[in-house]
């Protein structure tokens, strides 16, 4: 399929709780609005959304601590003191346990989030990224840019139980627990590595676009997408035929990414300040919001339909759907 376009919508950059402006998709009411902007830490470059706990957290590179944020009166409730640099987040509802990847001291933090205390440490490699936990198996993965491997981490004993090679600077890290499968985007030889997380071996390599950073997967859709930032571009990669079935040009620099499976949505977040959407369905973009300054990382609560990017001004915005 060839990249697909479309008219671009756009949302002033609002920094204060007033009624928001609305971005809307041709022939239908609104989609999207920024109902707020909160305060966070010092860069957020990483978020996660725990929907059965009503909270999202954000790692906050800048001051080595995690925000935990009450997505009903959307107010920070606890900043808790993490690792040096941490650029990923990922959390396990069932146990109220998170982890962030710790990039400048080569750690995980394991954090209690019904006590908001960190309750250990992990060595893992060099300058680990990305990280995503399999609830299934009570493990996380975390993409070490500089090793070209993955760590697996047991949540229960707190260890590394495998180091997985992968390709060239692995950045995002994504699990389908239906599968059984991790995936992680590499940066430099422009790869997905596909891991079987119970064979903990890479079963297969799939060449994407230039520069790959983040991924998601849609389960049900037996999809994945890839956002490649040197390319401006998404890569949807069918993951049975384990091969890229369109590349949608978004913006400029995408780098975070999430879907959205009940509405047939992902989004992209941009470094130019910009929050791409894209339609599933057709794989085409549907509009884009400006948001926060230099945007890395999207999150989205698969119940509620919101919307949370991590922005480089020390906010993360709350995004709303709107009515189609």
């Amino acid at each position: 399929m060839a990249a697909a376009t479309a008219m671009i919508h756009w949302l002033n950059n609002r920094h204060d709780n007033s009624p928001p402006a609305t971005v809307s998709r041709p022939g239908t009411t609104s989609i999207a609005r920024i109902a707020a902007n909160i305060p966070v830490g010092k860069r957020p470059e990483a978020v996660a959304a725990d929907p059965a706990s009503r909270t999202v957290y954000t790692a906050n590179y800048g001051d080595g601590t995690v925000s935990m944020i009450d997505t009903v009166s959307r107010a920070v409730t606890a900043t808790i003191k993490v690792g040096n640099g941490p650029v990923g987040v990922a959390v396990d509802a069932a146990t109220h346990t998170a982890c962030t990847a710790n990039n400048r001291d080569d750690t995980v933090s394991m954090i209690d989030t019904t006590s908001h205390a960190v309750t250990a440490t992990v060595k893992v490699g060099t300058d680990p990224w990305g990280v995503a936990i399999d609830p299934t198996t009570r493990a996380a993965y975390v993409a070490n840019m500089w090793d070209y491997s993955v760590s697996v981490i047991n949540l229960d004993s707190h260890r590394v139980v495998a180091t997985i090679p992968v390709g060239k600077n692995p950045y995002g890290v994504a699990v389908d627990p239906t599968s059984h499968t991790a995936y992680t985007a590499n940066s430099s030889d422009g790869t997905v590595s596909v891991i079987d997380t119970t064979k903990l071996t890479v079963t297969a390599t799939i060449p994407v676009g230039n520069d790959p950073r983040g991924v998601a997967v849609d389960p049900a859709a037996h999809t994945a997408y890839i956002t490649n930032e040197a390319q401006g571009a998404v890569s949807v990669v069918n993951l049975d035929k384990q091969r890229v079935v369109a590349t949608i040009h978004i913006g400029n620099s995408p780098y975070g990414v999430a879907v959205d499976p009940a509405v047939h949505t992902a989004y992209s977040a941009n470094h130019d300040s910009e929050l791409a959407v894209i339609d599933t369905s057709s794989l085409t973009v549907s509009g884009a919001i400006r948001i926060g300054k230099d945007t890395f990382s999207v999150a989205v609560d698969p119940t509620t339909h919101i919307v949370y990017t991590g922005n480089n001004d020390n906010t993360l915005s709350v995004i709303e759907p709107g009515q189609s």
